[in-house]
C-alpha cells in the first residue's frame, strides 16, 4: 500500500514543465493506422512535445473520453494520450481482431506511431489484458510504468466461476443487448451518477457490435498468459483494485517485489470515475517516485 506520507511527498513535488506548449492543455482528436491498416483513435492531451507521455488505455466497449477527469488533471504536467481500442469509440469497427495478440499489436502500433523512447499506460479492466497482451509479446523496453486498474492479472486465486445450473434447468433468456449494455453501465459504478452520463456512456458503448463485443470477451489464452507477462515486466508496477481482487493484489506484491498496490473499498469498477480525486493522486505520487522521480 502507498503509505500517506508517500502520497503527499509525490503531490509535492509535482512541477508542470515551462516552454511554450506547458500550458496547452486542449484535447485533440487524432487518428493512426495500424499495421493490419484498421484506421484507430485517440485523444491527445496536453503539451505535444513533452517526453513524459501517459497513455490510457480503457475497458470492455468503452470509450477514450471515459479517462475525462485523469486527461483533464495528467495533461497539466504531462502529454496524455487516451486510446480508443479498435471497435471502440471513435475507432474503426474492423471485421477482426478482437483477440487479445491483435489488441496488443494496436498498443505497440499507437507506441511506435507517437515516435516517444518511453510511455507509462494506464490501463483499466479489458484494458489491462490488452496491455499484458502488448507486453507478453513486445517486452516492456517502450514502457517507464504500468499501472493496471481492477482486473485479474493472471495471478492466485483465479476468479470464483458462477455456480452451475442444477441438472435440467436452463439458464434465463439473455435481455436485448441494448438493455445488457445499459445494466452493465450503471453497475459500474457505487456513486449515483447523471442519467445523461449514464445515457451517453451506454450509447458509446453500443457503438461496438454485439458480435464484436463477445469476441472480446472470449479470453482464447491460459491465465498464466497474463501472470508471465506482468512478472516480465522490470519497470515499476502499481495495481489498483477493488476488494474483489485484493487476495491477487496480495500475492503479486509478495512474488513481485517493488509492486505497489492499492484499494478503493467504496468505489465501484470504474474506480477512476467514482473517485478521480483519489486516483489521480494516487497516480501521480506513484508517477513522481517510481516513474519519473
Amino acid at each position: 500500500m502507498i503509505s500517506k506520507r508517500a502520497l503527499l511527498t509525490g503531490l509535492s513535488s509535482l512541477v508542470i514543465p515551462t516552454g511554450s506548449d506547458a500550458s496547452d492543455t486542449s484535447t485533440r482528436d487524432r487518428f493512426f493506422t495500424a499495421s493490419d491498416g484498421t484506421r484507430l483513435h485517440y485523444l491527445d492531451a496536453g503539451p505535444v512535445h513533452h517526453d513524459r507521455v501517459i497513455l490510457l488505455v480503457p475497458g470492455w466497449t468503452m470509450p477514450a473520453w471515459i479517462w475525462e477527469a485523469q486527461i483533464h488533471a495528467f495533461s497539466q504536467g504531462h502529454r496524455v494520450i487516451a486510446f480508443d481500442p479498435r471497435g471502440q469509440g471513435q475507432s474503426a469497427i474492423a471485421a477482426s481482431g478482437y483477440e487479445p495478440n491483435r489488441r496488443g499489436q494496436d498498443i505497440g502500433d499507437l507506441i511506435a506511431h507517437l515516435s516517444i523512447a518511453r510511455v507509462m499506460v494506464v490501463a483499466w479492466s479489458l484494458g489491462v489484458l490488452d496491455t499484458l497482451a502488448y507486453v507478453h509479446a513486445q517486452g516492456d523496453t517502450r514502457l517507464a510504468g504500468l499501472v493496471l486498474v481492477d482486473n485479474s492479472v493472471g495471478e492466485e486465486p483465479a476468479p470464483p466461476m458462477p455456480p452451475a445450473l442444477p441438472p435440467g434447468q436452463t439458464p434465463p433468456p439473455k435481455p436485448p443487448h441494448a438493455e445488457e449494455m445499459r445494466r452493465f453501465v450503471r453497475s459500474m459504478f457505487h456513486t449515483d451518477r447523471d442519467p445523461s452520463y449514464l445515457d451517453r456512456l451506454t450509447s458509446a458503448t453500443l457503438r461496438t457490435p454485439e458480435w464484436a463485443a463477445r469476441a472480446l470477451l472470449a479470453y482464447p489464452v491460459p491465465r498464466t498468459y497474463w501472470k508471465e507477462a506482468v512478472y516480465a515486466v522490470s519497470r515499476p508496477v502499481l495495481y489498483v483494485v477493488r476488494p474483489k481482487w485484493v487476495p491477487q493484489a496480495q500475492n503479486l506484491a509478495l512474488h513481485r517485489p517493488g509492486t505497489e498496490t492499492e484499494i478503493f473499498k467504496e468505489a465501484g469498477h470504474a474506480l477512476f470515475v467514482d473517485e478521480p480525486t483519489r486516483f489521480n493522486a494516487v497516480v501521480e505520487s506513484f508517477i513522481r517516485r517510481r516513474v519519473w522521480p
